[in-house]
C-alpha cells in the first residue's frame, strides 16, 4: 500500500467504494491524505489526553481542535507543510497538558497518537458509525469556527468536539455504545448552528430578501468565496474607495443579504456557479480569487498566480494571506489586471441573469400570516426543501429537473451551493409570495428547521405532519452533520441523492430505513408523485 491512500468521506468518492490510488476524486495526494489521517490520530491523542485535565484546556485548545477537523474536510487543505505545522501544534499542546506522560514507556493512549489504519480496517458497522461521528464532528468544527471568528462561543460544542474524538479511537466500543454518539453529533450540532445564526445575525443583521445581478461591471474587481462572512466584511473595508468592485461566488452569495454587508456599495454582485465549476470559470478570469473556506479545487497553471487562500485553506504555492488579514497582494493583483473593459454580462446554470437571496428565518416568519392563510385557504399545496451541496457527479441535474416539476402551488426552499442548479429559474409567486426562497449557506439549513418548527406550531402538528418534503444532495462533511442534526429531530422520509454515503454500511443503512424512512431519490417524476399521492 506504498503511495496509496483511503479516502471515503465525499460523495463523488471513487466508485462510490473510496479512493485508494495515488490520489483522490477531489485531487488529494496519497501523501497529503496520510498526513490528514495522521493529524486526525493527533487530535485523538488530544481528545486522549484531556481526560481528567478538563481545567488545563484553554481556549486555545478548543481552536486548535476546531481548526484541525475544518482543515481534513474535502477540498481545504493540500498543503503538506501547513498539515504538518498543524500536527507539531496538537503535538505540543499535548505535552503540555500531560508532561509527565511523554516519561512513561506504558503506552496508555495519552502519550501516543491513534493510528486511522485501525478505523479504516475495523468492521464495517463500527467503521461505518465512527466516520458518521467523525465526518459529522468536522463539518460541525467548520460551523464552530465560524461563530468563533465573531467571538462567539458555546462551552457544549465545544465539548463534545473532545468527546466524539475518544469515541473514535476507543477500539472496545460496540454499536451500542457508538449509536447514541451518533445521534448526539446531530443534537450538538443543533446548538452550533444555532450559535452560529446568532453570531451573524448579531453581527450583520437578520438577512433580507435581495436581488443579486449575475453582471460584472467594467473595472478592477475581486472574486471572494468560501463562507466565512468575516472575511468579506474585512476585504470590504480594505477595497473601499480603492475603485475595485467585490463579487461573490459560491456559498458567499447569501452574503448580499445581510444589511451590514449590502451597505457597502461595491459589493456588487455574484460571478459564477457552484464550486465544481471553478476550473473553467476562472480560467480566463481578469481577476484575483480569495478563497476563505472549503470548496477550493487544484487551480489549474492557467489562473493559479490569481488565486489566494486565507483561514484554514492552503495549497503549495498559493499566496496565503494570515492572521492579519492584510488582504493587500489581493487587491494589488487587482488593480494590476484591471478587470473587463466593459460590463460583461454572465447568466445562472438556465440563462438567468439575476437571483435572489436573504430569506433567513426572520425574512419568512415575518410572513407568517400570509404563508399560514395561503395553506389554510389551499392555495400552496405543499413546500419542498431542495438544497445542499452541489458536484461533478452525473445525475445532479436531478435536482433541476425536479424543480422545474414541482406543481405551481408549491413553494420551493433552498439553501447551499446546490440551489446553483436552479436559483435563476423565474417560478413567479404563489399566495404573493415568491415560489423560490435561497435561505442561505449549507449552515442556514437552522432557518429551515426553525421555520419548519413555526409552521409546525401554528398548525398543531408535527414536522413530519406539515406538507413539506426534503429533497437534499450532499457532497461533503457539513452535509453530514446537517443530516445527523435533522434525524435527532426525528424528521422523517428525506430523499438524499445523488447516491448515498459509501461510509454507511448496510446494517446502518436499514437503521435508517426502519428509524427515519430515509430513502434515495429516484427519478423527479416518481418521486414527485409519491410526495403528492397522484397516480
Amino acid at each position: 500500500m506504498d503511495n496509496k491512500m483511503f479516502c471515503f468521506q465525499c460523495e463523488q468518492t471513487a466508485g462510490c467504494k473510496g479512493c485508494m490510488g495515488s490520489a483522490g476524486v477531489c485531487g488529494k495526494k496519497a501523501d497529503t491524505a496520510a498526513l490528514q489521517d495522521q493529524l486526525t490520530g493527533a487530535l485523538i491523542g488530544l481528545a486522549r489526553a484531556t481526560e481528567g485535565n478538563e481545567r488545563l484546556v484553554l481556549p486555545s485548545t478548543d481552536k486548535l481542535v476546531m481548526e484541525g477537523l475544518f482543515a481534513t474536510i474535502t477540498n481545504v487543505n493540500f498543503d503538506n507543510d501547513s498539515i504538518s505545522d498543524f500536527i507539531q501544534r496538537v503535538e505540543e499542546e499535548k505535552k503540555r497538558l500531560v508532561p509527565n506522560c511523554f516519561f512513561c514507556a506504558s503506552s496508555c493512549g495519552r502519550n501516543n497518537d491513534y493510528d486511522m489504519q485501525k478505523l479504516w480496517t475495523a468492521d464495517e458497522d463500527i467503521r461505518s458509525l465512527k466516520s458518521l461521528i467523525l465526518f459529522g464532528i468536522r463539518g460541525m468544527a467548520a460551523y464552530a469556527y465560524h461563530a468563533a471568528v465573531l467571538g462567539y462561543f458555546d462551552s457544549d460544542v465545544n465539548h463534545f468536539f473532545y468527546k466524539a474524538l475518544y469515541c473514535v479511537g476507543a477500539d472496545d466500543w460496540g454499536m451500542e455504545e457508538l449509536l447514541p454518539i451518533v445521534m448526539e453529533v446531530g443534537e450538538v450540532n443543533l446548538k452550533c448552528m444555532a450559535l452560529l445564526d446568532k453570531a451573524n445575525t448579531e453581527t450583520y443583521g437578520n438577512p433580507v430578501p435581495t436581488k443579486v445581478t449575475l453582471t460584472v461591471e467594467k473595472g478592477p474587481f475581486i472574486v471572494i468565496t468560501g463562507h466565512d462572512l468575516y472575511d468579506l466584511k474585512q476585504l470590504l473595508e480594505q477595497t473601499k474607495d480603492k475603485g475595485i468592485n467585490i463579487y461573490t461566488h459560491g456559498e458567499m452569495l447569501p452574503a448580499h443579504g445581510y444589511p451590514e454587508l449590502k451597505k457597502y456599495p461595491h459589493l456588487k454582485g455574484n460571478f459564477g456557479t457552484a464550486w465544481q465549476n471553478q476550473q473553467k470559470e476562472f480560467a480566463d478570469l481578469p481577476a484575483p480569487i480569495l478563497f476563505t473556506t472549503n470548496c477550493l479545487m487544484p487551480p489549474k497553471a492557467g489562473y493559479a498566480d490569481r488565486v489566494f487562500t486565507t483561514e484554514v485553506v492552503s495549497y503549495p504555492e498559493l499566496v496565503h494571506i494570515g492572521e492579519d488579514k492584510d488582504f493587500t497582494p489581493v487587491i494589488e493583483k487587482a488593480l494590476k489586471l484591471g478587470g473587463y473593459p466593459e460590463d460583461m454580462h454572465f447568466t445562472g446554470s438556465n440563462g438567468g441573469d439575476t437571483v435572489m437571496t436573504g430569506f433567513g428565518h426572520s425574512a419568512v416568519l415575518s410572513a407568517a400570516d400570509q404563508v399560514i392563510d395561503a395553506v389554510k385557504a389551499g392555495t400552496i399545496r405543499h413546500f419542498f426543501l431542495v438544497g445542499g451541496c452541489d458536484g461533478t457527479k452525473p445525475g445532479r441535474n436531478y435536482y433541476t429537473e425536479f424543480v422545474k416539476q414541482t406543481p405551481a402551488d408549491s413553494v420551493i426552499l433552498t439553501l447551499a451551493c446546490g440551489k446553483y442548479r436552479f436559483n435563476d429559474l423565474d417560478l413567479g409567486t404563489v399566495g404573493g409570495l415568491p415560489r423560490m426562497m435561497d435561505m442561505g449557506q449549507c449552515n442556514d439549513a437552522y432557518s429551515a428547521i426553525k421555520v419548519a418548527a413555526a409552521l409546525a406550531e401554528a398548525f398543531g402538528c408535527s414536522v413530519n405532519d406539515l406538507p413539506l418534503s426534503m429533497v437534499l444532495s450532499w457532497y461533503e462533511q457539513k452535509a453530514v452533520c446537517i443530516l445527523l442534526t435533522l434525524l435527532h429531530l426525528g424528521i422523517q422520509n428525506i430523499l438524499l441523492g445523488p447516491s448515498l454515503p459509501a461510509f454507511i454500511s448496510p446494517n446502518v443503512l436499514n437503521f435508517l430505513v426502519e428509524n427515519y424512512n430515509i430513502a434515495p431519490v429516484t427519478t423527479p417524476e416518481e418521486d414527485l408523485k409519491k410526495i403528492l399521492g397522484m397516480k
